[in-house]
């Protein structure tokens, strides 16, 4: 497989691999496997400082930029979900301003969301992912927990476990049973993958307090204030800081130790993060990492960490020589050969 790849700052590369949902393609739309380029340096020569990694499409067994290897253990994969139609999507596709309506305050799905997250559910079921992912984390607000929760939770709560649902019957209105937390992943609730701030009373969330029965197994730990202090009434948050928070999202990621994370998030949150990697790529591989998700679509990245720290130890790699003995490489001793003849 390779992988093309979007960068950012000195330390991360961004890299799409194939992962298509039902949403997605039912859109049309579908995520071409991707890589990072091969740096080689010659021997005997002096190493010069490595250039920025290039994005570029690679073919056939011709070498290109546009491959690269990276060792496992400085990588992460993490699938990125937009959440499934809302009321807010629908109000808005009729009439903009619905955007201002206090009645979408907090928008709930609606019943072809919960079948949206329902086709992803499979999907994320049959293709593997439901035994990879190690890690729930989404946005705290209500359309995106409904979505995290019914793709990612386990089966249908049953009362007298021990363990606590991860939602409540019926919760949000979304005339749903309530959803086990057995046999999935943990769900943390992070702020930083919120939709853009302010004005749109859709993007305000409820106080903790009021989601925490609702949800009584996400996490809401990392959350600071019970009340919605980051949204303003008369203040959008501006294209630019969104993009800058979601880059300070994923640098937060990365000091996960999970390997494997799900993030359920929003249209502008996602699609700002993502053009500010995709700005170094080929056009093509450009256009595919930034484009804007569609309600319940999922594409899976590998994050790198290209700055050589604060990576975890490789678990899979051995060290080799042990017992210990001569292992001299050929090529070494033809050089150590030709050493001896000058």
């Amino acid at each position: 497989m390779t992988m093309i790849c979007g960068t950012t700052s000195r330390r991360f590369v961004l890299c799409s691999t194939t992962t298509t949902s039902p949403a997605a393609a039912a859109a049309g739309s579908s995520s071409s496997s991707s890589s990072i380029g091969v740096i080689r340096v010659r021997a005997g020569r002096r190493a010069k400082p490595l250039p920025p990694l290039r994005c570029a499409s690679s073919s056939g067994m011709e070498p290109s930029a546009g491959t690269a290897l990276y060792p496992l253990h400085r990588c992460k994969t993490i699938y990125l979900v937009r959440h499934a139609q809302g009321i807010h999507n629908v109000a808005g596709e009729k009439d903009f301003n619905a955007y201002m309506s206090q009645d979408l305050f907090d928008a709930q799905l609606t019943p072809l969301g919960w079948s949206q997250v329902d086709g992803l559910r499979e999907h994320v079921k049959k293709s593997g992912l439901a035994n990879k992912i190690e890690l729930v984390i989404t946005s705290p607000l209500l359309r995106t927990m409904q979505t995290a929760v019914g793709v990612f939770g386990g089966e249908n709560y049953t009362d007298g476990v021990s363990a606590p649902p991860l939602m409540a019957e019926n919760a949000g209105h979304s005339g749903r049973q309530a959803v086990s937390s057995l046999n999935c992943p943990p769900f943390l609730a992070v702020e930083t993958c919120r939709e853009h701030l302010g004005v749109h009373p859709c993007d305000k969330r409820r106080s903790i307090t009021e989601y925490r029965p609702l949800f009584p197994a996400i996490d809401f730990s990392l959350i600071e204030n019970d009340e919605d202090v980051l949204w303003e009434p008369d203040v959008r948050e501006a294209n630019e800081s969104v993009a800058l928070r979601g880059m300070k999202f994923l640098d937060w990621l990365w000091t996960r130790e999970e390997k494997e994370i799900a993030v359920v998030s929003h249209s502008g949150f996602l699609y700002h993060t993502l053009s500010m990697y995709s700005k170094e790529c080929h056009p093509t591989i450009g256009d595919e990492v930034g484009k804007h998700f569609a309600n319940c679509e999922l594409r899976s990245m590998v994050l790198v960490d290209r700055s050589m720290l604060g990576s975890d130890s490789a678990n899979f790699n051995y060290p080799g020589k042990i017992p210990a003995g001569p292992d001299l490489p050929s090529d070494a001793a033809d050089q150590k050969q030709e050493a001896q003849k000058n």
